[in-house]
């Protein structure tokens, strides 16, 4: 059975279940926790006879022996004694819950996954399924899973710009559903590895931080069904918020989406700013300057994380770019301590969540010498006379082709600019107000031809993303009144 089949198998009884209340996300969660037991069980027998340490008695075969009542209960006790054991089997089943409230579906569906023998699968068919479900599960606007779930065309850009190495690290502060580090292994794996190569990539070349335990839960199987980490070992996504301290480990590469909305519930202080009695405050003595602003915090973070000839591609929202108080010290500083090279000004429409205007800041890390790093930043516009949508005209790689070609990967320092492609040099970047990195210089073709306007779903997309990027500036401003 090929993927998409598949995909299509195992989605049509989501539909089902949706008639019960079962929501996509509640009925992926089940779907990670039942084939999760079935592939344990599987590598449990020959050729393996892995020790995969499922106590005895709440197995895969302690389910598909019972049906009715008696499974519904012990489907709960499994779930319950799980979500206490130590390794990737704890990560797993942490706080998981039962939402098949009808006896006779939980039976229908650990029918139908275990009519599939899914270590045999090949790794494509089987990342290709989960990935499938993991997109359906974004594109429903009502689980809100899309704020997890970055684009894979623009990944794939980020990470064929960077172009990661064999033996070296690669993190992300905020993984959501692991997206960047499945988009750096394929780029990996079409370099050719040797053994060794292949072994580090497997273990010891992905971590991450996940602060929603559900998310977390379906990274580490969206990254297991892709032959990332296996059953026996602690995983490397950590269940914690990656601000409220400092970074243990550096590491070579951080590619990350850190999370939309602009205020966070905490404030990050360096010691020297001013707290925020209402908020929950954590000390920072590694960042610049405090600020209760996700972004600019995850920032001043992914600095801290990178080694000292490490290299950052970050997605972050317009506010980064132009925001006045912190977010230009941290701007100017970000200019004066890293070498800022390229912004990638990317559309609206392209993201689940509505209302995003968002960018891609590519850096890489300097000595902490008091020289300024950034020479001079080049800016890719894709924004303006662009227009995409998520169902008629989403965003695919060969939209990205021309930034890709023009970053020049091979050697960046050999660019030209075009149309789309134009540099600013520091001193320029330095002198605008604010240090303003919130360039454009292209002119817009639909302000004066009403024939060259976007097709009517096209423009209203983009209406209704200004309209949320609006309101969500609104409510700063009225939260920053009310304290």
């Amino acid at each position: 059975m090929n993927a998409s089949t598949l995909i299509q198998k195992v989605w049509n009884f989501c539909h089902t279940l949706r008639d019960d209340g079962v929501s996509y996300g509640d009925y992926l969660e089940q779907l990670t926790y039942l084939l999760f037991l079935k592939m344990a069980h599987e590598y449990a027998q020959e050729p393996y006879n892995r020790d995969t340490h499922i106590p005895q008695g709440y197995d895969w075969g302690s389910l598909r022996s019972k049906t009715g009542e008696p499974l519904e209960a012990h489907y709960l006790a499994v779930l319950h004694k799980l979500g206490n054991e130590p390794g990737m089997l704890g990560a797993i089943f942490f706080k998981a819950q039962n939402k098949i409230q009808d006896p006779a579906k939980l039976a229908r569906l650990v029918q139908m996954i275990d009519a599939e023998n899914w270590v045999g699968m090949d790794t494509d068919t089987k990342g290709d399924l989960y990935e499938g479900l993991l997109q359906r599960n974004a594109e429903d606007t009502k689980s809100g899973a899309g704020q997890y779930f970055t684009p894979r065309p623009l990944i794939q850009a980020m990470v064929e710009c960077v172009r990661p190495e064999p033996m070296k690290t690669i993190a992300d502060p905020a993984c959501g559903t692991g997206g960047f580090f499945l988009g750096a292994q394929a780029w990996l794996l079409r370099q050719g590895l040797n053994k060794k190569q292949a072994e580090f990539l497997r273990h010891k070349t992905f971590f991450g931080n996940e602060i929603v335990a559900g998310a977390r839960r379906l990274c580490l199987m969206n990254l297991f069904l892709h032959n990332i980490g296996d059953l026996d070992s602690e995983p490397t996504i950590q269940r914690a918020d990656a601000l409220i301290a400092e970074p243990s480990q550096r590491f070579d590469y951080v590619l990350a989406n850190p999370p939309f909305g602009k205020k966070s519930s905490m404030t990050i202080t360096n010691g020297e700013g001013e707290e925020d009695r209402d908020a929950l405050t954590y000390e920072r003595q590694d960042f610049w300057e405090t600020t209760s602003n996700k972004q600019l915090n995850f920032l001043q973070h992914i600095v801290g994380m990178l080694k000292p000839d490490g290299k950052a591609a970050v997605v972050l929202p317009d506010n980064v770019l132009f925001e006045g108080g912190a977010g230009e010290k941290i701007r100017r500083k970000l200019l004066e301590t890293c070498d800022v090279h390229t912004i990638l000004r990317l559309p609206t429409g392209i993201f689940y969540a509505q209302g995003v205007k968002a960018n891609v800041v590519f850096f890489d890390a300097k000595p902490k010498d008091g020289k300024v790093h950034t020479k001079g930043v080049w800016f890719y516009d894709l924004r303006t006379n662009r227009h995409f949508t998520l169902k008629t005209k989403p965003l695919k790689l060969d939209d990205l082709r021309d930034f890709i070609d023009c970053y020049h990967p091979e050697n960046r320092h050999e660019r030209k600019e075009t149309k789309r492609f134009k540099y600013f040099g520091y001193d320029e970047l330095i002198a605008r107000d604010k240090a303003s990195l919130d360039i454009f210089w292209i002119k817009d073709d639909s302000l004066d031809n009403l024939d060259d306007l976007p097709p009517p779903d096209v423009l209203q997309q983009e209406i209704i993303d200004h309209l949320e990027a609006a309101l969500a500036a609104f409510r700063d401003v009225a939260a920053g009144l009310a304290r």
